[in-house]
């Protein structure tokens, strides 16, 4: 099975206006979108479209209309001439947890046939309920890290402006992942984020192990984002007026960045 769980470490830091800094530890899913239906009948404590104590719902993500997701992925990817064939897409995300669930960010790795990384498919989300994705060609060339970059298009932040660019790097999933992101203005660095996390094998076993270790996480995520907001608010943090969403709900980027186009 290509479907795995990572357990690890999630660090942000705001380097201005003000200095703020914050860092929990998570586990997160990978899941081979193809192997969702035998994990949902293998596993005792993983479900797919189903209650249970861990689960994946199709509708958290894409276009959120509950279809399989595959269709999505390759639609999106062919909106940037890019096809795949049946290579594997991999999903980073995490599950629900007792029927819940709130991903500020999941991330599809998307692969050919002669599995070469040639797409990440980066799907932000912001709590008003409102998603959208940015598709990067995957320029690897035998590089550890996968380094891609775009213009912000999507309000996430009420205390972040949109005139911004992530910076993206990537270790791609092995033994271990990292996901890296610097947020820079004009004027240099406003955001540094991290996630990296080591390989545990997605099992009935480990997956009570987590729920030992991490029982409230959703709760957390979404608790620990409002919580971090509240604290911003009182260091003297103004509020942006948030825009309308984009019209189409991806982007595409070249790789060669200089500026998106929708």
């Amino acid at each position: 099975m290509n479907s795995k769980l990572y357990q690890g470490r999630v660090f942000h830091q705001r380097l201005k206006p003000k200095k703020h800094r914050l860092s929990y530890r998570i586990f997160s899913l990978l899941v081979d979108i193809d192997e969702l239906p035998e994990l949902g009948s293998k596993l005792t404590f993983f479900s797919y479209n189903r209650l249970n104590l861990f689960s994946f719902w199709d509708k958290d993500y894409g276009p959120g209309d509950g279809e399989a997701l595959r269709p999505y992925v390759t639609s999106v990817l062919q909106g940037a001439g890019l096809d795949i064939g049946k290579g594997a897409i991999k999903l980073l995300c995490y599950p629900r947890m007792f029927g819940y669930v709130f991903n500020p960010l999941s991330i599809y790795f998307c692969y050919n046939e002669q599995n070469s990384l040639k797409a990440i498919v980066y799907e932000v989300s912001n709590t008003f309920g409102e998603r959208h994705s940015y598709v990067i060609p995957a320029e690897v060339d035998g590089r550890k890290t996968v380094r891609q970059s775009c213009r912000k298009g999507f309000y996430v932040s009420p205390f972040m402006k949109m005139d911004c660019d992530y910076h993206f790097a990537i270790q791609p999933p092995t033994d271990r992942i990292s996901v890296a992101i610097n947020q820079t203005d004009k004027n240099g660095a406003v955001l540094k984020a991290c996630f990296s996390g080591t390989e545990l094998e997605l099992s009935d076993r480990t997956l009570l192990w987590m729920l030992v270790k991490f029982p409230l996480m959703t709760l957390k995520v979404v608790a620990g984002i409002h919580w971090e907001a509240l604290k911003l608010w009182l260091k003297g943090l103004r509020l942006e007026s948030r825009p309308a969403p984009p019209a189409s709900s991806v982007t595409y980027v070249d790789a060669t960045f200089t500026e998106p186009k929708s």
